[in-house]
C-alpha cells in the first residue's frame, strides 16, 4: 500500500441521445450553423510525410501515446437524461427540448425551465438523452391542446392543469406516471393510431438532432431511449443505447412497456433490431433499489425460476447496471453488508418502498435490489445454470427530468423542474403514500459514467460500455484504474505508466481473469486520483464476493490504500479510523488538508481459494465535502432541520473482475 502524490419492435415513446463533449477550450459552433473552415488534410505547399517503420525494439512507436493499443483516456458522461419529450418531465414543468439538453451537456449556458441561467462547471464528454418510450412526445401535444387528445376528458383535464402552471402543472407529472403504473391511462393515450405516428415523428426528429450535434473527437452523440416498465410501482426500467446512427435507428421506433412490461420482450425487440439493421444495441437497468426485490430476483417476470436461456440472454443484452443516480445509491445496504461501515450511501428515503410507494419495502426484498448482492447471486447462478445473468459492469448517471445534467454538489439542478434551485426545494414533499413521505432533500446530486475508450467517438464509447471497461461515480470525477492478474508486484503501483503495466500483465475492469498458476493467488493493481477540482481521497477498497465450498454467498471489504497513512493505522478490529472532516457547513467549504490526492496499491487476495468463484470491484471514497443542501443553505440563508444531511463522501465504483475455477 502506498500513497502517490503527483448502446424490431413497435414502440410508443421516447428517444435517447448521447452526446460527448470534449474538454476543449472555447465553445463548439452551434450545430445549426456551418462548421468553421478546417485546414486541408494535406497542405498544397508541403508534401505528406510518409509513416516510417518503428526502430524501437518493441516495434511500437517511440511515443507511448501514438497508436494506442488500449484506452489511455477516460471520458465523462451521462447515460440517463430526460427532456420535455418525456411526458412526466413536461408535466412537471420542464420546457427544455433535446437541443437544450445537449447544449447544456456540452457546456453551453441555457435558461432553465424555472427561468434561471444554468451552466455546467465542466462540460461533459458524452450525454444520453433517454426520453421515455411510453408516450413519446405526448406531453408536448397535451400542452399544445391537440384536438384528438382534447376529446378525452382526462387528457383535457391534464392540459388545463399544465396551462394553469404552478402546483397544478406539477401534479400532472405525478398523475401520469401513476396512471401508467396502475394501467389507468385514458384510452386515447393507449391508442396505437394516435401514439405510433407521433412516436415515429418524434423519434426521427430526435435522431436528426443527435446527428446534428455529433462532433467526433470532441462532442459525440449516441441514440437511445428509456423502456419504463413499472408493474405495481416496482422499478424495472432500462435505458437502451444504440451504437448506430440515424440511418439504422430510424428503421424502428422505441419498444414500450405499454407493449410489454417483461424485460425478456424488450430483449426480443433488441434482437429484432440487430437482425433487421445489422446494428448493435444494449440495455442498462437502473434503480433496483426501488424494485422491491424484482430487479435481481431469482425468478423471471412471470415468477418462474431462472433458466440457462434467461441467464445467457440477460448477460448478452444487459452488460451494465446503473448503480447510482439521483433516486438513491444502489451499491450496498447495511442490512446485507453489516460489516461494511461505508455501505448504505444515499439510501435514506429510498429503502422504504418501491418507485411509486404503491407497495412498501420489506427487509426480505433487499437482496434483489442492490448491486453487490446481485454480483454474488450471479456467481451461484452461474455455477447452477452455466451462465451468469448478473455479470454486469457499473456506471452512474442522473435520471434528471429537467433537461439539465447538472449534478455538481455546488450546481445541483434537481430531479424535476420543481426541484430546481429555490429556498423552498429542500423541504418540498416529493411523494407521499402509504404512510411514507419522501422529501426533495433526499435526492442525491449524482451520478456520472466514466468510460475508458480509445477515442471520443460514437463507436468507441459504445464499445467500451459493451465490454464493461467503465465505472460509475456519485458525481465526482475520480480517476480510477483497476487491473487483475497473477504477477503484479508492489513496485507496479509506483509506476507512472500504470496502464501499460496493467494491460501487459493483467486484464482491466469488466474482464475475466485468465487461469492462474497452480497454487497462486490473483493480484490486483489499483490506481486512483482525485477529481482535479474536487476533494482528496480517503481510501481505496477492494470488495470481494464469493461462493464458499458450502454454497454460501460471502463478501469482504479490504482497505488497500488510504490517505494520511503515516498517522492512520487499522485498529485491532482491522478497521481504519475516520479520515477526519474539514467541512465548514455554514460557509459550504472544505480544505484538502487531510486525505491524499493519489492512492495506488498492488493487493493480493489473502483469502483466495482456487476452487471458489469470486468477483472483485473497487470502491474509492473521498474525504467529506459539503452536500448540495449545504450550498442551498449558504446561498439562500436557510436553517434546515437537523435530519437534513449537510456533508457527503463522494465515491466511485468500478466494474468488477471475475474469477471462475477451471472445470
Amino acid at each position: 500500500m502506498r500513497a502517490r502524490t503527483r448502446f424490431n419492435g413497435l414502440v410508443l415513446a421516447t428517444s435517447l441521445t448521447v452526446v460527448l463533449v470534449g474538454c476543449t477550450t472555447g465553445e463548439p459552433a452551434p450545430p445549426d450553423e456551418a462548421p468553421p473552415d478546417t485546414p486541408s488534410e494535406e497542405p498544397s505547399s508541403l508534401p505528406r510525410v510518409e509513416e516510417a517503420p518503428s526502430k524501437t525494439k518493441t516495434g511500437r512507436p517511440y511515443s507511448p501515446y501514438a497508436k494506442p493499443e488500449y484506452p489511455i483516456e477516460v471520458y465523462w458522461g451521462e447515460t440517463h437524461l430526460h427532456s420535455a419529450n418525456s411526458t412526466d418531465a413536461i408535466g412537471a414543468g420542464n420546457r427544455l427540448g433535446p437541443e437544450d439538453a445537449m447544449r447544456f451537456a456540452r457546456g453551453d449556458e441555457v435558461v432553465a425551465s424555472s427561468g434561471q441561467p444554468a451552466r455546467l462547471g465542466r462540460a461533459l464528454d458524452f450525454v444520453v438523452l433517454t426520453d421515455h418510450a411510453e408516450g413519446l412526445g405526448v406531453g408536448v401535444e397535451l400542452l399544445k391542446g391537440n384536438p384528438t387528445l382534447m376529446a378525452d376528458a382526462a387528457a383535457k383535464r391534464w392540459h388545463d392543469m399544465m396551462v394553469a402552471g404552478g402546483e397544478k402543472a406539477q401534479q400532472v407529472g405525478v398523475e401520469i406516471p401513476q396512471a401508467l403504473a396502475s394501467g389507468a391511462l385514458p384510452e386515447v393515450l393507449q391508442d396505437p393510431k394516435v401514439l405510433v405516428p407521433l412516436a415515429k415523428t418524434v423519434w426521427a426528429e430526435n435522431n436528426a438532432i443527435a446527428e446534428r450535434f455529433y462532433e467526433p473527437g470532441r462532442f459525440t452523440t449516441l441514440i437511445g431511449y428509456e423502456w419504463t416498465s413499472v408493474p405495481n410501482g416496482n422499478n424495472l426500467h432500462r435505458n437502451v443505447i444504440f451504437r448506430d446512427g440515424k440511418d439504422k435507428t430510424d428503421q424502428i421506433i422505441p419498444f414500450s412497456s405499454m407493449q410489454s412490461e417483461d424485460p425478456e420482450k424488450l430483449w426480443e425487440a433488441l434482437e429484432s433490431y440487430e437482425r433487421k439493421t445489422g446494428g448493435r444495441v444494449l440495455a442498462i437497468p437502473h434503480n433496483g433499489n426501488l424494485s422491491n426485490g424484482r430487479m435481481f430476483a431469482l425468478v423471471d417476470f412471470a415468477g418462474e425460476p431462472l433458466t440457462p436461456k434467461y441467464a445467457a440472454k440477460r448477460a448478452r443484452w444487459e452488460p451494465l447496471y446503473e448503480v447510482t443516480q439521483i433516486k438513491g445509491d444502489g451499491e450496498a445496504h447495511p442490512q446485507l453488508s453489516p460489516n461494511d461501515e461505508l455501505a448504505g450511501y444515499g439510501i435514506e428515503g429510498w429503502d422504504n418502498g418501491n418507485l411509486t410507494l404503491q407497495e412498501l419495502e420489506t427487509p426480505e426484498m433487499r437482496s434483489g435490489e442492490y448491486a453487490r448482492e446481485a454480483l454474488k447471486r450471479g456467481l451461484e447462478l452461474e455455477a447452477r445454470l452455466g451462465a451468469n445473468p448478473f455479470k454486469f459492469g457499473m456506471v452512474g448517471s442522473t435520471d434528471a427530468h429537467t433537461g439539465l445534467t447538472g449534478i455538481e454538489e455546488d450546481n445541483f439542478w434537481g430531479k424535476q423542474t420543481p426541484y430546481e434551485p429555490s429556498p423552498e426545494r429542500a423541504l418540498h414533499v416529493s411523494k407521499e403514500l402509504n404512510g411514507v413521505t419522501r422529501y426533495a432533500w433526499q435526492y442525491l446530486a449524482g451520478g456520472r459514467a466514466a468510460v475508458w475508450a480509445t477515442e471520443n467517438t460514437r463507436e468507441a464509447i459504445w464499445d467500451a460500455l459493451e465490454r464493461k471497461e467503465v465505472y460509475g461515480t456519485t458525481g465526482s470525477r475520480i480517476r480510477v484504474r483497476f487491473f487483475g492478474g497473477w504477477d503484479f508486484e508492489a513496485q507496479d503501483a509506483e509506476r507512472r505508466d500504470v496502464a501499460a503495466i496493467g494491460y501487459s500483465k493483467g486484464v482491466p475492469m469488466g474482464s475475466d481473469l485468465a487461469r492462474g498458476p497452480a497454487g497462486g493467488a490473483p493480484s490486483f493493481l489499483v490506481s486512483a486520483s482525485r477529481d482535479p477540482l474536487g476533494a482528496n481521497l480517503d481510501r481505496v477498497q477492494v470488495i470481494k464476493g464469493w461462493v464458499d465450498d458450502e454454497g454460501v454467498l460471502r463478501e469482504k471489504v479490504y482497505d488497500v490504500a488510504w490517505g494520511d497513512s503515516a498517522r492512520r493505522k487499522p485498529g485491532k478490529n482491522g478497521k481504519l479510523p475516520p479520515v477526519g472532516n474539514t467541512v465548514n457547513v455554514e460557509q459550504a467549504t472544505w480544505t484538502n488538508t487531510i486525505g491524499d490526492p493519489d492512492l495506488s496499491a498492488v493487493w493480493k487476495d489473502p483469502d483466495f481459494d482456487p476452487g471458489e468463484r469470486a468477483v472483485y470491484y473497487v470502491r474509492v471514497v473521498e474525504i467529506p465535502t459539503p452536500r448540495w443542501t449545504a450550498y442551498d443553505a449558504q446561498r439562500f440563508g436557510l436553517d434546515l432541520p437537523d435530519q437534513v444531511p449537510m456533508t457527503t463522501t463522494e465515491r466511485a465504483y468500478t466494474s468488477p473482475i471475475w474469477y471462475t475455477p477451471s472445470e
